[in-house]
């Protein structure tokens, strides 16, 4: 029996269908689903597999991997793995979901965007008031977009972009020529990059070398017409230096779907700001996705079961090579015991 446990603070029907459907993979799956860390340490000496997002271990990822000594597998369940590699662990294998989030944090961008450029947040405010209060909107077409960080989501956002007649940058290390980009620009000259944007969309991983990586400098170099769209993580973006340009008028607005801590804490500045919109980390959230998710689940359970750490889709982390009896004794099987 291989005991698998899928840690998500979720609606109850996602949590069923997880559970459900990593249960029909495989009978020998031995499938716990729990919707808090704090449930997690009676099934640590047990757990072979853990399944979840890095945010959802709330900064234990160091303790729950030192006393789980049956685990040898990370399922991230979606792009990001920060919070998930066991630096003080050779022997487990990290996977990610990549790709899952292409269409849903692209067509959530756009939303953003369009939001923006039309003050949406003013006229449902307007509503709940009752105001007839008409005012002119900012068109996207002729616009230029930059895309911070050229990945999947980037090349599945830029051709919605030049459908509504916008001008795109790509800003990363990459060179040559990418589909649907006018131009690249190169990261390491960030403010000149960003200088003639209207609208800044982040979607750089969190990484050491990426914290703070939109800085005071950078919001300073933006036009004051220009937005911040960030779906990418909190920490990608010094926060106060945020607010202090969107409060002094730096830049004329934000949509953010990602924070430094989350739940963005109440009594945060955030949530008050007139030009900022605020949405809680939803922005991959889509109704399809348990049902996108499962099939790369499926094909790394049986690639795991197997031994095959390098067929396993979205592979991030592999263990170093090890004595083959000392890897078959560390490796869960059908056959270990529950």
């Amino acid at each position: 029996m291989v005991n698998v446990v899928v840690l998500l603070n979720s609606p109850a029907e996602v949590q069923r269908a997880y559970r459900d459907g990593i249960t029909a993979i495989d009978p020998a799956l031995a499938v716990e689903v729990i919707n808090d860390v704090d449930h997690i340490d009676p099934l640590l000496p047990t757990m072979d597999v853990l399944m979840t997002y890095g945010t959802f271990l709330r900064g234990r990822s160091d303790e729950i991997f030192a006393k789980s000594p049956r685990l040898r597998w990370i399922q991230a369940l979606g792009t990001g793995i920060d919070g998930l590699i066991p630096g003080s662990r050779n022997d487990i294998v990290v996977t990610s979901i990549r790709g899952i989030h292409d269409a849903a944090v692209s067509e959530a961008v756009f939303a953003m965007m369009l939001a923006l450029s039309r003050d949406l947040p003013r006229s449902i405010r307007n509503q709940d008031r009752q105001v007839w209060d008409r005012q002119p909107s900012r068109l996207l077409d002729g616009k230029t977009v930059g895309i911070l960080g050229v990945g999947l989501i980037g090349a599945a956002l830029a051709p919605r972009c030049k459908a509504f007649g916008m001008k795109v940058v790509g800003i990363t290390a990459r060179t040559g020529r990418i589909d649907h980009f006018d131009e690249l620009r190169p990261r390491s000259d960030l403010p000149a990059a960003v200088g003639d944007l209207d609208f800044l969309i982040v979607l750089a991983p969190f990484t050491a070398e990426n914290r703070h990586l939109v800085n005071a400098a950078i919001l300073s170099a933006m036009k004051p017409t220009s937005c911040l769209v960030n779906v990418a993580r909190g920490g990608v973006i010094d926060e106060d230096a945020l607010i202090d340009a969107l409060t002094n008028g730096r830049i004329a607005g934000a949509a953010l779907d990602v924070f430094a801590t989350e739940p963005l804490p109440q009594g945060h500045p955030l949530w008050s700001m007139p030009n900022v919109i605020v949405t809680p980390h939803t922005a991959g959230m889509n109704v399809d996705y348990v049902s996108r998710a499962l099939p790369f689940i499926r094909k790394n359970v049986a690639a795991f079961k197997a031994g095959d750490f390098a067929g396993m889709t979205g592979l991030v982390e592999q263990p170093k090579p090890q004595a083959d009896e000392q890897r078959a004794r560390s490796r869960p099987s059908a056959t270990t015991p529950a």
